[in-house]
């Protein structure tokens, strides 16, 4: 049992630092977006990824040595349905890591540098679009959690 606190604690967590950090980067990235911040983001993103490893780890750890056990998970359809959302999020964050990157290394080339407006643009679509779809997880965890009771 003391496992299983231990584990739902952090991972509960882990997932309201990776909505802070989400929403970090949405207010950051935004049109004439400066060195400072965009330099700022891709650290950021970095906690991003950081963050959505170690939820993937304690959720599995969840699964494996939690009191539900893994027959309950495998077999929850909401269990899928949430691990396709963080997926897909995780999918959905790989165009603007890779953006990010290029950024940071055009700021160090040149100090000037100011990312083209479509680009931050289009990637303030797919942070909101993964905002939308990280919004769905806690639903799916609730329908999860009541799944056959």
């Amino acid at each position: 049992m003391q496992t299983d606190a231990v584990l739902a604690i952090a991972h509960h967590l882990l997932v309201f630092a990776l909505a802070m950090v989400l929403a970090s980067e949405a207010m950051l990235v935004r049109p004439q977006i400066s060195a400072a911040d965009a330099i700022k983001v891709a650290r950021i993103d970095i906690a991003f990824g950081i963050l959505a490893g170690l939820i993937l780890v304690v959720g599995f750890g969840r699964v494996y040595f939690g009191i539900k056990g893994p027959d309950y998970y495998w077999h929850n359809p909401f269990f899928h349905a949430k691990l396709g959302a963080f997926l897909l999020v995780g999918i959905l964050s790989i165009w603007p890591t890779i953006r990010f990157l290029r950024w940071r290394a055009a700021f160090g080339r040149d100090a000037a540098f100011v990312p083209p407006t479509s680009e931050v643009e289009k990637i303030r679509k797919f942070i909101h679009l993964e905002l939308v779809v990280f919004f769905l997880i806690p639903v799916f965890a609730a329908l999860m959690a009541r799944y056959g009771s």
